[in-house]
Order: C-alpha cells, then sequence, then structure tokens
C-alpha cells in the first residue's frame, strides 16, 4: 500500500498553449489581418493577409517600422495608432483604410490596435487586427444613396410629403404641408390633412381615402387644398401603403401642386365655350398667350400686356400695378400708363383710394367704366373724394376705363388699367376676352416673378460658391475674370478655383456644369468640393480626375454633362501637370505675344469610363497659361473651333503691356471676344501667369 496521499495532477494535453506552432497556424490560417508592432513601433510579426491588405511583401515588413514599408497615408494612421497604444496603455477601437487589391478591387478594412502585456503586467508588443467591412461599407453607400435620391426626387418634384399611420391617422409632423396650410403643428396632428381640403372636395375625398385603407389599395386623387393666405390651390395627391409580413405598417402619401395645369385647363374650357364664335379674339388671346410664356422677367410681361392693349384692345394706354400686401398699397410698375394730372393717383396707389385698380383688386372683380359718367359714379360709390375726382375728368382726355385684377388661385397680385380716349362699349365677350386676358397675365406675372426669384437664389448660390479670392504665391501671379450671362438667362454652373497643395505647388482648375439655376449651381459646388478634397489628398491630376470619375458617377444623374481644365505648377519654375476632362485646350502666351494651344489629349467629360491621362505643361518664366470656359470661345454664331482661332489671333493683337499683365490680359480677352457676339452663356477665365527671372532670382539660386 502507498503512503502517496497527495492530489493527483490533472492529465495534461502536452500542449503548451504558448507554443509558436499556435500562433503561427492563427496567424496563417485566420481570415483576419494580424501583425505584432514592439514597443519602437517597428513589425514584429504579420500574416499574409495583413500584407496583402498592404500590397508589402513579409519579409520587407518585419523590423522596419511603418513610414520604411508602407504608403503614406496608410503609415501615418498606423504609426498614430501603434503610439497611442504605447502611450495610453489603451486600445485604438478603430481605424478605416481602403486599400486597392491585385485585381484592382477596393477594398474597405477595419483596423483595431490593443496591447500586449506579459506575465508582469509589463506592455510586451501592440496586436493589429484587420477586417474586411467592405460589404458593410457598401451596404452603408447604397443606404446613403437612396436616401440621397429620395430627398432630391422629392425636392426636383417640388411635393408635399405626410406620413399616416395604418389606420391613416397623422403621427408625424409634415413641415412642407403646414407652410402650405399655415396649419398649426397640434391642428395638424388632431385633425389631418383632410381639416385643409376644400369644403365641396371633402367628402368625397375622405370616402376615397378610407376605400383606399379599407382595401389596402393605392390612393390616387385630386382637391382643393386652403392655403395660408386663405386660397385655395388643386393638388393631386398619391398615398401608397407600406407592408411588411403582410400588414401594414404605414401610409406614404406625396401632393403635387397642379394649380398652373388646373388652372390653364380651366381657361381653355372657358374659352372653348363663350369665345368659340369669336375668331378674332381667340387669335389674338392665343397671340398674347404665347408672347405672356416667352416673356421671362416682370419687365418682359409689363411690355407684353402694353403691346396686347394697343394691337388687341386698341387702347390708348395700359398700366400694370403690382399689390404690396404689407403696405397695403399698388405699386405702378409703368408711370406712362396713368397721364399726370390733378386728381391722377401717383406711382404707390393705397387700396383704400378708389380708383379703377383698387377697385378691381379689392373685389376680384373686373372693373368695365363706359363714359366719365360710368367712372365717377362707381367710384364715389366706393367711397372715392369727388373734388379730385373731377379735377382729374376736367384735366384727362380718356373717356372708358377697364379695371382686372391679377388673381392666381384666387390670391390677388395687382392689377391691370387700359384706357381709352373715346367711350368704349364693352360687351359681354369683350368681358369674356379682358378675363381670359387677364387670367393669362396673372400665370406670367406668376411665373416671372417665381423665375426672377430662382435666378437671384442661383446666382447668389453660384457666387458664394467661387473663391472670394485667389492665394498670393511668391513665383506666380493668379487672375480670373467671371462674367455671368444676360440678366434674362438663367445662370449656370461655370466655376474655376485655385489652391496651394501641401508641397507648395498650385492647383488650377476651371470647371462647366452643363444646364442652368439652382441645380447647375449646386451640382458645380459639389464637384468643386469634392475636387478640392481629391487635390488635397492625391494631387496628380490623372488621379484626380480619376477620383472625381466616381465621385460623379455616385451623386451626379446620367444625363448631367461636366467638364474641366485641372493643372498643377510649381511657382517659379513654372513646371506642372495638366490634365483635361471634355474641356477646351489651355492657352500659352508668351511675353512676345504668340498663343499655343496645349495639344493635350482633350479626355472626356466626367463620369465616362475612360483611363485618365495627364501630360507635362510648363508655363516658361514670362509666359501665361489661360484657361477658360466654352462661353469666351463659342456661341451661337461662332462654333468651337473658329473661336480656338480667333482667340490665338486675338493675342497676337495684345499690346506688350498687356501680354505681361495677366490681369490687363484677361480684360482685353474677354472684351475682344465678346466683342459682336450676344453673351449667352457665363464666361469663366483663370490667368496663371510665372513671373520673368530677375538677377536677384538667379544670385539667390546660385
Amino acid at each position: 500500500m502507498s503512503a502517496e496521499t497527495s492530489v493527483p495532477r490533472p492529465r495534461e494535453s502536452g500542449v503548451d498553449i504558448s507554443d509558436s506552432a499556435l500562433l503561427k497556424g492563427l496567424l496563417s490560417e485566420a481570415e483576419f489581418a494580424f501583425a505584432f508592432f514592439d514597443a519602437e513601433g517597428r513589425v514584429h510579426r504579420a500574416n499574409d493577409v495583413f500584407a496583402d491588405v498592404v500590397s508589402v511583401p513579409l519579409d520587407r515588413l518585419v523590423g522596419r517600422r511603418p513610414m520604411e514599408a508602407l504608403p503614406a497615408d496608410l503609415s501615418q494612421l498606423i504609426t498614430h495608432a501603434v503610439q497611442a497604444v504605447i502611450e495610453t496603455d489603451a486600445p485604438v477601437t478603430e481605424g478605416r483604410v481602403r486599400v486597392r487589391s491585385a485585381d484592382g478591387d477596393t477594398r474597405h478594412w477595419s483596423l483595431s490596435f490593443s496591447p500586449v502585456h506579459d506575465e508582469d503586467g509589463a506592455l510586451r508588443a501592440v496586436a493589429l487586427v484587420g477586417t474586411d467591412v467592405t460589404e458593410s461599407r457598401q451596404t452603408e453607400e447604397e443606404l446613403r444613396r437612396s436616401e440621397e435620391r429620395y430627398r432630391s426626387l422629392v425636392e426636383a418634384q417640388s411635393q408635399l410629403v405626410w406620413i399616416t399611420s395604418p389606420t391613416g391617422a397623422v403621427i408625424e409632423d409634415a413641415p412642407q404641408w403646414r407652410a402650405i396650410t399655415g396649419q398649426g403643428l397640434e391642428e395638424y396632428l388632431a385633425h389631418g390633412w383632410l381639416d385643409a381640403v376644400h369644403p365641396e372636395d371633402r367628402r368625397q375625398t375622405e370616402e376615397a381615402w378610407r376605400e383606399a385603407l379599407r382595401g389596402r389599395t393605392m390612393f390616387e386623387w385630386n382637391y382643393r387644398v386652403r392655403t395660408r393666405a386663405s386660397g385655395y390651390r388643386y393638388f393631386e395627391v398619391r398615398a401608397v401603403p407600406i407592408i411588411r409580413h403582410g400588414r401594414v405598417v404605414e401610409w406614404v402619401g406625396a401632393n403635387t401642386d397642379v394649380t398652373p395645369q388646373k388652372e390653364a385647363e380651366e381657361m381653355r374650357g372657358r374659352l372653348t365655350d363663350q369665345l368659340g364664335a369669336a375668331a378674332l379674339r381667340t387669335a389674338r388671346l392665343q397671340g398674347a398667350t404665347a408672347q405672356l410664356a416667352e416673356a421671362l422677367t416682370v419687365e418682359q410681361v409689363v411690355q407684353v400686356i402694353i403691346d396686347v392693349g394697343r394691337t388687341a384692345l386698341a387702347a390708348d394706354r395700359s398700366a400694370v400695378a403690382l399689390l404690396d400686401h404689407e403696405r397695403a398699397s399698388l405699386k405702378l410698375i409703368n408711370g406712362e400708363g396713368i397721364p399726370e394730372i390733378p386728381g391722377a393717383p401717383g406711382e404707390e396707389i393705397p387700396l383704400s383710394h378708389a380708383s379703377v385698380m383698387t377697385m378691381a383688386v379689392n373685389s376680384r372683380r373686373p372693373v368695365f367704366a363706359e363714359s366719365p359718367e360710368s367712372l365717377k359714379e362707381q367710384l364715389l360709390e366706393a367711397g372715392g373724394d369727388e373734388e379730385g375726382l373731377n379735377a382729374y375728368l376736367a384735366n384727362s382726355d380718356e373717356r372708358a376705363w377697364v379695371g382686372l385684377p391679377l388673381l392666381a388661385a384666387g390670391r390677388a397680385l395687382g392689377a391691370l388699367r387700359f384706357s381709352f380716349t373715346r367711350p368704349q362699349k364693352i360687351s359681354q365677350e369683350d368681358g369674356v376676352f379682358l378675363e381670359a386676358l387677364a387670367g393669362q397675365c396673372a400665370l406670367a406675372v406668376e411665373r416671372a416673378t417665381l423665375f426672377e426669384r430662382e435666378h437671384k437664389t442661383a446666382e447668389t448660390l453660384q457666387r458664394s460658391l467661387l473663391p472670394d479670392r485667389l492665394p498670393v504665391v511668391k513665383g506666380l501671379t493668379l487672375a480670373q475674370r467671371f462674367r455671368s450671362g444676360s440678366r434674362h438667362v438663367q445662370v449656370g454652373g461655370d466655376w474655376y478655383d485655385a489652391f496651394v497643395l501641401q508641397d507648395g505647388r498650385v492647383a488650377a482648375v476651371v470647371g462647366d456644369v452643363m444646364g442652368k439655376g439652382v441645380k447647375a449651381a449646386a451640382g458645380m459646388g459639389r464637384i468643386r468640393n469634392a475636387m478640392r478634397a481629391l487635390a488635397l489628398t492625391n494631387p496628380p491630376p490623372a488621379s484626380v480626375l480619376t477620383g472625381l470619375d466616381r465621385v460623379f458617377e455616385a451623386t451626379e444623374e446620367e444625363e448631367q454633362v461636366t467638364t474641366l481644365a485641372y493643372m498643377v505648377v510649381e511657382p517659379g519654375t513654372g513646371e506642372g501637370t495638366l490634365a483635361l476632362a471634355g474641356h477646351p485646350p489651355p492657352v500659352l502666351v508668351s511675353p512676345q505675344g504668340r498663343a499655343v494651344l496645349c495639344d493635350a489629349e482633350p479626355g472626356t467629360p466626367l463620369g465616362w469610363s475612360t483611363s485618365r491621362r495627364q501630360f507635362r505643361f510648363v508655363v516658361p518664366p514670362g509666359h501665361t497659361a489661360v484657361l477658360y470656359s466654352d462661353g469666351l470661345v463659342e456661341n451661337r454664331k461662332r462654333g468651337l473651333d473658329a473661336g480656338l482661332a480667333e482667340l490665338c489671333s486675338v493675342v497676337t493683337e495684345a499690346p506688350p503691356e498687356v501680354v505681361t499683365n495677366p490681369h490687363m490680359l484677361l480684360d482685353f480677352l474677354v472684351d475682344r471676344m465678346l466683342s459682336g457676339y450676344e453673351q449667352d452663356d457665363d464666361v469663366t477665365v483663370l490667368a496663371i501667369h510665372v513671373p520673368p527671372a530677375t538677377k536677384s532670382d538667379g544670385m539667390k539660386q546660385s
């Protein structure tokens, strides 16, 4: 019998958990990227996955610091993370990098850094673990794009979006809807959108809505909606149920304002019914409508109204006044429409003052005065001053008057006044014609007001996105000129930019986003900001254009066309590189006034599948490179080839003092190239001038 009483030792597996073979197997078999860094920040050990991620063989990694073996951006990220772990003895949870695999695909990796301690708790190493998050990144990007498309679609279509519960109850705010209807939040949540529907349309609308709720079918309807100004506008609505797992979780609806179309339809109906026998009047009205449709600004609309009054009505005078709601008065647009005689109203007519136009606005009805006696009777009944009225009639040669309110969806915009130097009989057909004319004029005034507002907004947006000033760099002189198209043309997407890169070189670009208005200006802003970010990260022109192609495909519409010329130049020497994306070539101007067009490959507009190339482009001391938009060389009467030839010819005509001064040179080029042509597009010009080397410069260099 043994006297051994100790507890038996547990059975061992025979495998040491610290065995290097286990670590080696883990590093080689895992799908994750592993790397260990010593206290000096050197790579102590790594697996093949990590080597593939950084595109550097293992034998070139081990024993080296990241900055000695990896690209600058990646080494900087890893070095900072490792240093942070060493200094804080705490993990750095995540760092994201984007790498290109051997087959050309872009992959996204999430990197985590953790401290590794020995048995005594001392820091022995920093462990890096990398996870491929490409699929999750793509999913996030797709979700973001989907949300952006949804928002863009809603904004582009000017729709009012609202959401209800499965039973049709309002559960979320709809700011756009309340901005139109004037409903408060509590009122909207309590009574919903049906409370703003016209009483005559509400019962049928509610029945159709309940039927859609019961059948879980699409709800399509149209009705009038009470606006904040107590008028009504026509809306078309479409709502769909959102169904998950066989149950309706909510309803999403979108309302579209169709008031202009509805009013146009109603007006055409009235013209068909009431003016069928008046062929001449119909032709005159159609002519006026066509002219009003072409008028873009309020000034142009007023001129059309004056012409129509003279030709279609044989009126001796025509006046247009717009309503100022805040001052409760009419502001006369064309002063010559009312004679300057005693008793006549001035340029600002209070609504409390009795006149043909104020009566029309206050009553929302046409006013016809076929004789001085009829005018006096109506104005005295409206509270007019008899003494002033007698003075006016005694000094005026007018003998008949027509006042027409300008109404849009029941809302007064202003009034028209036509006067005749002879008594005028206003027939029922004349009244119908004048009402229809006033309706068309009101639509034209409303459209012109919106156009001028959008033009101003787009112009402000476009100018706010352009740089306030160009950088001041020793050894380089920059100059720019930007001339917007005529004020009757919507602003476009021309832009320019120049900025200093991290290595001291200067990036210069001129681009053109095709199109007009706010949309083009906003697109210009997106491309300009993306280009700056790409250039400051990886400045070579070919790389920047390649990155812009990807941005363009992700953010812009397929039919959008955007071109640009981008160059990087070194101050003093003028050494640089250039890349074109479907843009006209730069012109190089010598101190002697010779012009040479760059023969670099023009390339394709942004977003087109192509391999981007860059070219050496030198601006020798004393020379000036000029980048420009197509508005400088191309217009309706001059093709691109002819414009480029003319540009080179104009340069040779510049005086010596102009050629050597980039500011004067740009003024000269713009004035001469636009002379004799109607400007129908924005003109953007950017000059990069390298001053000639001086004797003192040579001494400093030696």
